[in-house]
């Protein structure tokens, strides 16, 4: 069993970084209440594609929990029964957890895929739980920590649904994406300790401690980027065109783009020393290449009005970033020397 557990470990890995993509799309096209409940979509476990099917409709058989929009409103059947001719509000109750009531099949799909990845994801690490159980004797913390991700993954199930009840909170958007970062972190740690052999590499002191600076300065540039999105939602929440969501940006915005100088600079430093003692940390290279991508992106939103894709580009590449920094990180933590 212990060759099965390296495997879907990093299945469920690439699974969670496909949910934070999917994600970053439902935000990009504003689908985040595609589906007004939770777990179910408009009370069904496959969502509608027409608006029609959410209609009253007479002789249409409905069952406890579907949902249907009447006047504008969520409605949830009470109990099973056939619709006759006459709509009988004796049979339905008012959505209580918000009011919102609007039914666009896009927006719907996109977040009904969001879920389904998120679920996947979810399969995933429950089978490497599975798999981890056969280092029980000789790595107990293997089996507590895939215990831990999945309990990650169910509480970000729950934070899921409070993000559609409170009808996309900005903050509870925010912790949502910092429980996905450590969820990876968690996930990188239990990959790159069950490995046993491991590359020799030389270590430098002085590249251990930048690195370390350059992790933490990606995890407040993305805590910044998250103030920037809020103040941006507020502007779309007031149905402003795209061309002025970032024209007269709040501080906010100065702060998340003056600190991405900082991060290239260590960044880029981590780079030529890596490069001039020959110490071998090739992920670093990747780490630079997806900068200048987000780079770009930031540029993209700012002067060319947030392109299509260019949002979904700057969230995934700062994750991407994260995640090989922190296996770096994980590379410098034991002296093994060539």
């Amino acid at each position: 069993m212990k060759k099965w557990f390296i495997p879907y470990a990093k299945t469920a890995l690439v699974l969670v970084y496909l949910v934070i993509v999917a994600g970053a799309l439902v935000r990009m096209t504003g689908s985040g209440m595609g589906c007004p409940d939770w777990p179910k979509c408009f009370g069904y476990y496959i969502p509608p594609t027409e608006e029609k099917e959410l209609l009253y409709t007479t002789g249409k058989e409905y069952s406890k929990g579907q949902v249907i929009i009447k006047d504008e409103t969520l409605l949830v059947a009470k109990d099973h029964f056939v619709a006759p001719a006459n709509f009988e509000r004796t049979h339905w109750e008012k959505y209580t957890k918000h009011d919102y009531a609007i039914f666009n099949p896009f927006h719907t799909w996109v977040e009904y895929l969001n879920r389904l990845v998120g679920a996947l994801a979810g399969i995933a690490c429950l089978i490497a739980l599975v798999f981890s159980f056969s280092f029980w004797k000789e790595k107990k913390q293997f089996v507590f920590l895939n215990l831990f991700i999945c309990f990650l993954m169910g509480f970000q199930a729950w934070l899921g649904k409070t993000v559609v009840d409170s009808v996309l909170n900005p903050y509870k958007i925010t912790t949502h994406m910092l429980a996905a970062l450590l969820i990876v972190a968690v996930q990188l740690y239990v990959i790159y300790a069950v490995q046993e052999k491991k590359k020799a590499r030389i270590l430098d002191n002085e590249f251990k401690w930048i690195l370390f600076a350059a992790l933490g300065f990606t995890l407040v540039q993305i805590l910044f980027g998250t103030q920037v999105r809020e103040s941006v939602d507020s502007i779309v929440e007031a149905g402003l065109p795209k061309e002025i969501w970032l024209q007269n940006p709040k501080g906010g915005f100065y702060t998340h783009r003056s600190f991405s100088i900082l991060v290239v600079c260590a960044n880029i430093f981590l780079f030529w020393r890596n490069r001039k003692l020959n110490l071998g940390f090739t992920k670093i290279n990747w780490v630079v290449a997806l900068l200048g991508v987000e780079i770009l992106s930031g540029i993209a939103m700012y002067y060319f009005n947030f392109p299509l894709g260019s949002q979904t580009i700057h969230i995934v590449m700062a994750t991407l970033i994260f995640g090989l920094q922190f296996y770096l990180v994980l590379e410098n933590s034991k002296k093994i020397t060539r």
